[in-house]
């Protein structure tokens, strides 16, 4: 575990992704939803946590105390077991409220008796994963939906082209096999943003009697703050759910937006392009919508505009 670090001088904001896989009672649960959201206001701190009975997982961004406090509580209910989390920091608030909701699963695969508790891969350092990467008896699996994938991965990678994780069963069910029929690995290594897919992938494939398997330790977040850039095998930016939209190797906001219509991170050539309305509609989804539509977005992009300037007085590089 890497954890949390002391305040830097030059960032006024500590962001802390974070999982754990570890059994929670439901009043424990229940007991949890109201104190965290007090906590949060009272520290200041905003992002999402999600809980489950099969344990924790979220990212929050505050005041550094605000964060740690945060931390604390939720390794207290844990029974102080490991909290896979990555830290970073950022000048702009990263979430705009906090929200803390009780969930089936922590992280979406709608399979039942999928339990990295009880089964799952093994992990892979990043220090180890490059050798997984460059040898031609792995095959390795990027775990994450279509759009963040569009952004950045790992060159050798097989993109599953999901548009969300709960479609990984089914992609597995269907073509894996036959990947592995025509490549022959001797293993197979899969990744993701903070790890937690990949972890829960990994249960996936071991209940359905695929073997040799393992994940890579801390994800693509951990890899790129613990692998210099010369010594790097990531290609782009890393996609990650909140205002930052992208980080860049240095896992500080890269050059990506977010279209707030579909949800699509954008390129600077994407936005200057004549299909981009900011908040409104991008190349991605310039037909998707209804002028009704369009109309919604308009004004929830003014209102996002008029809190923005209220907070800080002009408009955040994020929002642009």
């Amino acid at each position: 575990m890497h954890d949390s670090k002391e305040a830097s001088p030059l960032y006024k904001y500590q962001v802390a992704a974070f999982y754990c896989f570890a059994p929670l009672e439901e009043k424990i649960i229940l007991s949890l939803l109201k104190e965290l959201n007090d906590d949060a206001s009272e520290q200041q701190v905003r992002g999402t946590v999600l809980l489950a009975t099969e344990g924790v997982n979220g990212t929050i961004c505050g005041p550094s105390k605000g964060v740690v406090a945060i931390l604390e509580k939720l390794k207290k209910a844990l029974l102080r077991k490991t909290l896979q989390m990555k830290v970073s920091w950022t000048n702009t608030q990263a979430f705009r409220r906090f929200k803390a909701r009780k969930k089936s699963e922590i992280v979406t695969m709608g399979v039942a008796g999928i339990n990295p508790v009880n089964s799952a891969g093994e992990y892979i350092d990043p220090e180890d994963w490059n050798n997984l990467l460059l040898d031609l008896n792995t095959l390795v699996i990027d775990t994450r939906n279509q759009y963040e994938i569009s952004i950045g991965s790992f060159e050798s990678a097989l993109n599953p082209n999901l548009n969300n994780f709960s479609e990984f069963p089914g992609w597995v069910d269907k073509n894996l096999s036959k990947f592995i029929e025509e490549r022959r690995p001797r293993r197979i290594a899969m990744f993701c943003t903070g790890g937690i897919r990949c972890e829960k992938a990994t249960s996936y494939l071991l209940k359905e009697g695929f073997k040799d398997i393992y994940h890579l330790k801390g994800g693509i977040l951990r890899y790129l703050e613990e692998i210099p850039l010369g010594n790097s095998l990531w290609n782009g930016e890393c996609f990650v759910f909140d205002q930052r939209v992208a980080l860049n190797h240095n896992l500080l906001p890269g050059v990506h937006r977010l279209c707030h219509a579909c949800g699509m991170p954008l390129t600077p050539d994407e936005r200057k392009s004549l299909q981009y309305v900011r908040g409104v509609q991008c190349p991605h989804c310039e037909d998707r919508y209804t002028e009704e539509d369009r109309a919604r977005f308009a004004e929830r992009q003014r209102q996002i505009d008029e809190r923005t300037r209220k907070s800080s007085g002009n408009l955040s590089g994020s929002d642009l």
